[in-house]
């Protein structure tokens, strides 16, 4: 409407006056509905003909869209492992820092688990002292079993030499022979033994040890996922939890946390497909939105999604039609404020208007430049100021809006 009034502006308007003071022509006579359709028809197809080009050079120079929204994404408060809530810390719309606990499920389990392991590495370092006893006798074994070798061995040399004489008999001195091997036998076992104990010491009971002390710290973590904490400083929503609740990680979540950063210095706005050959990052744009009325906020384009979200694809077990994806989507675009805090009053979640503004300043400054291009780009960038004035506009009527539509 806007536009038409501008163009009427430039093109009947001038002619009316001329015809009705100037040729002296007077409403109701010679000027009626027919002469004015005769007489304006130049003027009035003129100014279908700049409305039309006015609202294109608008449009696709200068795009605008209502589809603006200071998007943020929420934490889910979920426990590692399902159970019973025993104690909850905090309350609906509680303000939490990274790392609060908010609640504790039942942990009866985990600190018996947790118990058992320590009884466990308890157990190993009690038979790590017995075994350290054990080899201090086998080094008595070992001295035992040696000297009654040396005793069978001088025994068996005296009577072998008595054997030369015929002075003993010769079943005395195999029976001292079979003696002989039988303590070395003795001292061999009893070697092997001290052996077998220092490979306990050494191999067996501290691998035991570790393997314990790891059941231990698996026991402690389980002990410790009983205890849900924030993971980052934020605001507690739908948490409407009750110690004998019982939470389950994938049916029953316990509440929702907003982080304190979420939707702030950031607006995703989703204009026309059309004009995915125009806006770039760099851009200057512009935004009001209905949490902050009567207020522009000055933004610059910072970056362009390059691909449009109603072509996703994700595989099922039905074959896609593409009748099913008719409707067309979206050229999603990020906005950040062109001066620091200006989005700080914005709540996460509030709806926006945007415009964004083509700029020829780099094209204009070339010498080169024709003066048709020259002039059309100089057009360009005067109607980004009709589409600037249009916004300010909406500024203003967008909170009146915004109550009629309420009910308010």
């Amino acid at each position: 409407m806007f536009e038409l009034l501008l163009c009427s502006m430039l093109t009947v308007f001038p002619d009316y006056l001329y015809r009705r003071y100037a040729q002296g022509k007077r409403i109701g006579r010679e000027i009626t509905l027919y002469s004015v359709w005769y007489e304006l028809r130049w003027g009035i197809s003129a100014c279908l003909i700049l409305t039309i080009s006015l609202i294109t050079m608008i449009f696709y120079f200068h795009p605008s869209t209502k589809n603006v929204t200071a998007v943020f994404r929420t934490v889910t408060i979920l426990p590692e492992a399902a159970g019973r809530v025993v104690e909850v810390y905090v309350g609906v719309n509680e303000k939490v820092a990274a790392g609060a606990p908010l609640f504790r499920l039942d942990d009866s389990l985990q600190k018996a688990a947790l118990e058992t392991a320590r009884r466990k590495i308890a157990e190993v370092e009690a038979e790590t002292t017995v075994a350290q006893t054990e080899l201090a006798a086998a080094d008595g074994q070992i001295q035992e079993a040696e000297g009654a070798l040396q005793v069978a061995v001088d025994e068996y040399e005296m009577k072998s030499q008595l054997l030369r004489n015929d002075a003993v008999a010769r079943r005395e001195v195999v029976r001292l022979e079979n003696t002989v091997e039988s303590r070395k036998g003795a001292v061999s076992a009893v070697l092997a033994n001290k052996q077998t104990l220092e490979a306990k010491i050494n191999v067996l009971l501290p691998a035991q040890k570790a393997s314990a002390e790891a059941a231990q710290a698996q026991a402690q973590v389980e002990l410790d996922k009983t205890l849900v904490r924030a993971g980052v400083a934020g605001t507690v929503q739908q948490f409407t939890l009750r110690p004998g609740d019982v939470l389950n990680m994938m049916l029953r979540p316990a509440g929702i946390l907003v982080p304190a950063e979420a939707g702030r210095g950031t607006l995703i706005a989703g204009f026309g497909q059309i004009e995915a050959q125009v806006i770039k990052p760099g851009m200057i744009a512009e935004a009001t939105c209905i949490g902050k009325p009567f207020t522009i906020i000055p933004l610059v384009v910072t970056n362009v999604q390059d691909v449009i979200a109603a072509g996703q694809l994700r595989p099922t077990d039905q074959l896609i039609d593409v009748q099913q994806m008719a409707r067309p989507g979206t050229l999603t675009v990020f906005l950040q404020p062109l001066f620091p805090g200006e989005l700080d009053d914005i709540p996460p979640g509030s709806s926006c208007i945007a415009n964004a503004y083509t700029s020829n300043h780099e094209a204009l400054a070339d010498e080169g430049i024709g003066t048709m291009r020259w002039l059309f780009l100089h057009v360009v960038d005067a109607v980004g100021l009709v589409h600037a004035m249009i916004l300010r506009m909406q500024a203003m009527l967008l909170p009146v809006q915004t109550l009629v539509l309420s009910g308010h």
